[in-house]
């Protein structure tokens, strides 16, 4: 079927930004502030499915943008992953990508670095909400959540009372337990902070960057840089590190093996992160006692092995579903793209240092790499 043609915009001194997904809706002014500075181009959504968004920037439909916006999670994301086959099509003097959402997997923030793009997504606007969520998943796993609510629904008045009699047997308070928590940026130093008040928890880490000694004298945290030495000592493995474009699963049944059988599992990361295979099959033998799944690996399915067990918590990757954090992706989107093309510093850079790295090597492929210029360096 022939792709209708979209006539190009009329020729402007000003910017331009390439706006992806459904119209603002949260902060109407921040919005009216980027239309009196620049141009925007908002495509209708057919024009997003990938043969038709690959079309279009061959064409060269919506011009020469120097910016992309995705404001919303839930759209804007139709053509698909930002792979190779999509970012060489990118029109030269492209800055900067910013986009709602905290993780990153689905683009390659290497490629658009190596074509001199910056990537900005939405840190910090889910913080609080993925916070509570991985207490919720916690609180879960500790106390067997999952049995407790479903022989409440059950209306069985014998579920009912077998719960209430059998639970407390395997229940634990979180108090005292150690979590080990894998990365330790935004949102996990967030979960580190309410896990430690709330519960009084123990918190260890491993990331690739320890935080700073006061951040750690916060939450007396301790800082492993060999992962498996904070495996063997956690009471619950808890992931809020990013997973990347085809990255490898974290949790294997290697890394499972390492830490103590009757621990406990909780992710609010990417579902890409688990081998949920070698997760059922810890949950199965007891090696885990209980898992937290905020979110899953072929999303919108979920693990067929793992969705009857009762020891096993499931939401539906809504850790960061609330109306504060869809309110902060969209200002978050909006400020970024404001900030790079009035020459300023964007507040959530992802790859400025790969960008670094690219220029330096000489890689620019006709993008613009100045650091002044992408705003972020």
């Amino acid at each position: 079927m022939p792709i209708a043609m979209t006539p190009s915009p009329p020729p402007s001194d000003r910017a331009r930004i390439l706006f992806l997904g459904d119209d603002i809706k949260y902060d109407p002014t921040l919005y009216q502030r980027l239309t009196s500075q620049f141009d925007i181009v908002h495509p209708p959504p057919a024009d997003l499915q990938r043969p038709a968004f690959l079309q279009h920037l061959r064409d060269g439909s919506w011009g020469r943008f120097q910016a992309i916006m995705r404001p919303s999670w839930h759209t804007g994301g139709e053509m698909g992953n930002w792979d190779e086959e999509l970012i060489q099509l990118l029109p030269p003097g492209l800055k900067v990508y910013a986009s709602a959402g905290a993780g990153y997997d689905w683009v390659d923030v290497f490629c658009l670095a190596k074509h001199g793009i910056l990537y900005c997504n939405g840190a910090g606007a889910s913080t609080e909400a993925v916070g509570d969520m991985a207490l919720w998943h916690i609180i879960s796993v500790f106390r067997n959540m999952t049995s407790s609510f479903l022989a409440a629904r059950s209306m069985d008045s014998k579920r009912f009372s077998r719960a209430h009699h059998d639970l407390p047997a395997t229940s634990y308070n979180p108090r005292g337990h150690t979590l080990g928590i894998v990365g330790l940026g935004n949102i996990g130093y967030a979960i580190a902070l309410k896990a430690y008040a709330a519960f009084g928890m123990k918190i260890l880490y491993h990331d690739i960057v320890r935080k700073r000694p006061e951040q750690e004298d916060v939450v007396q945290a301790e800082f492993h840089p060999d992962v498996g030495s904070m495996l063997r000592k956690t009471d619950c493995l808890l992931l809020a590190t990013p997973s990347t474009l085809g990255g490898r699963p974290f949790l294997t049944s290697e890394v499972i093996a390492q830490l103590p059988r009757g621990s406990r599992f909780v992710n609010i990361a990417r579902g890409s992160l688990v081998d949920e295979d070698a997760l059922a099959d810890a949950l199965e033998s007891g090696h885990l006692a209980a898992a937290g799944l905020d979110v899953h690996a072929s999303e919108p399915h979920v693990n067929k092995r793992m969705v009857n067990m009762l020891n096993v918590t499931m939401t539906c990757h809504t850790g960061g579903g609330a109306v504060e954090t869809k309110t902060g992706f969209e200002q978050l989107a909006m400020e970024n793209v404001e900030r790079v093309l009035n020459g300023m510093e964007a507040l959530t850079p992802v790859n400025g240092h790969l960008i670094k790295e690219s220029r330096m090597n000489g890689h620019a492929n006709g993008h613009d790499t100045n650091g002044e210029r992408n705003g972020a360096l």
